[in-house]
C-alpha cells in the first residue's frame, strides 16, 4: 500500500521522532524562528527522509491524506488561519499528549478532571490517546478514540553502567510546572539524597525552589547514554502522562524510581521491576537501597528493561500509527 502524507505540528520533538518510524510522509509545519509548535523538522533528533519541513504559509498549496492534530489551538485557530475547506474535510485524528486538567464548570465552579470535556467533540475525527489512564480520565463526548502507546527505542550499545552513585531526575522546566511534575518532592528530597537534575531550564536557575544546581538539557540522542551512569532515574511526576524518558532509562536497563500514579502504577512492579510507591516516606529509603545495593539496582533494572522491551516496542508503536492512519484514510 502506497505511504500517506500526513500533516502535522512539531508538538513534542521527542515523539515526533518517534512518531516517524510509522510508514509515512510526514510533513512538519515551520514558521520563520522556528516558534514553539512550529519548529518543522529541527532539533537534535535523527530524523529519517519521511520527515518533510512544511512552511506554514505553504499548506494550502499542498495535497494531504490526513492531518494529524496535537494541540488545542491547531484545532480551534491553525485549521482555519492556514486550511483550505477541502483540507478541512480530510480525514482527521487529534493526538492528545496529556490527561485533563482543570477547567471551569457550570457557574463558575472548577469542574473535576474527570468532568472536563475533551476539545473535539466530532464523530468524524478519531482522538488518539497515549495512555488508557488518559483515555479513562477524558471525557472524549462523540469522538472515536483510541490508544496507541508509547514506544521507543534507544541508541545500540547503550546500557546501564550505574557507576555513579546519584540518582537522576530528568525533566523540563520542573520549578514552573510545580508540584504537578513533583518538584517539592525533588527539592526535599535532593536534600537527603544525591539527586542531579536534568532537562531545559534546570541550568539556569529553574530547578527546584528557583535555585540553580541542574546539569542543563541533554540532546535526546545522548540523553540515553548520559543516564545510564547513574544509579538509578528518579520520576517525581504526581499528575502528567506516561514520561518517554522514564520508558528510554528502562529500555537501558536503568532502575526507576516513581509514583505509582496515572499510568505508571501499570508500568512498574514494584520491587520487581523498578520502584513504583504513593507513600512519598519510601522513596528516600528506595533511593539509599539503590545506592548502597548496586547488584539490587541492576536486577531492577534488568527486570524493567525486559518489561519495557515487550510492552513499549518501536516496531508495535509504529505498526499501531500505520493502522490509525490507514484506518482514517479508508
Amino acid at each position: 500500500m502506497r505511504r500517506l502524507n500526513v500533516l502535522t505540528w512539531h508538538t513534542h520533538g521527542s515523539y515526533l521522532y518517534y512518531l516517524s518510524h510509522a510508514p509515512h510522509e510526514f510533513h512538519v509545519l515551520s514558521r520563520p524562528g522556528r516558534p514553539p509548535g512550529y519548529g518543522g523538522r529541527c532539533g537534535p533528533f535523527p530524523f529519517g527522509p519521511n520527515v518533510h519541513d512544511l512552511p506554514a504559509e505553504q499548506a494550502r498549496e499542498r495535497e494531504f491524506d490526513c492531518i494529524l492534530f496535537q494541540e488545542d489551538h491547531h484545532w480551534h485557530t491553525d485549521q482555519h488561519a492556514l486550511l483550505t475547506p477541502a483540507q478541512r474535510a480530510l480525514p482527521r485524528i487529534y493526538l492528545e499528549h496529556d490527561p485533563p486538567g482543570l477547567a471551569a464548570g457550570t457557574g463558575g465552579a472548577t469542574a473535576w478532571p474527570t468532568d472536563v470535556r475533551h476539545p473535539v467533540d466530532d464523530p468524524d475525527v478519531l482522538l488518539v490517546h497515549v495512555t488508557p489512564f488518559n483515555q479513562l480520565m477524558w471525557d472524549s463526548g462523540r469522538s472515536p478514540t483510541r490508544v496507541i502507546e508509547h514506544g521507543v527505542t534507544i541508541p545500540d550499545g547503550v546500557r546501564y553502567r550505574g557507576d555513579i552513585a546519584r540518582g537522576l531526575v530528568i525533566t523540563n522546566h520542573l520549578a514552573r510546572r510545580s508540584r504537578r511534575m513533583g518538584a517539592d518532592l525533588f527539592g526535599a528530597l535532593r536534600a537527603q539524597v544525591p539527586l542531579d537534575l536534568v532537562g531545559i531550564g534546570s541550568l539556569d536557575g529553574d530547578a527546584a525552589g528557583g535555585s540553580a544546581g541542574g546539569l542543563g538539557e541533554i540532546d535526546h540522542p545522548q540523553l540515553p547514554a548520559f543516564a545510564a551512569r547513574y544509579r538509578f532515574v528518579f520520576s517525581p511526576v504526581r499528575y502528567a502522562s506516561l514520561s518517554l524518558s522514564a520508558i528510554e532509562a528502562m529500555m537501558a536497563g536503568i532502575p526507576v524510581v516513581a509514583l505509582a500514579t496515572a499510568e505508571m502504577a501499570t508500568v512498574i512492579e514494584h520491587g520487581v521491576s523498578g520502584v513504583a510507591v504513593t507513600d512519598t516516606r519510601l522513596l528516600q529509603a528506595a533511593m539509599r537501597a539503590l545506592l548502597d545495593d548496586p547488584v539490587l539496582a541492576r536486577s531492577l533494572g534488568a527486570a524493567g528493561r525486559r518489561s519495557a522491551r515487550e510492552r513499549f516496542s518501536i516496531e508495535r508503536f509504529g505498526a499501531d500509527w500505520d493502522a490509525a492512519l490507514r484506518h482514517v484514510a479508508g
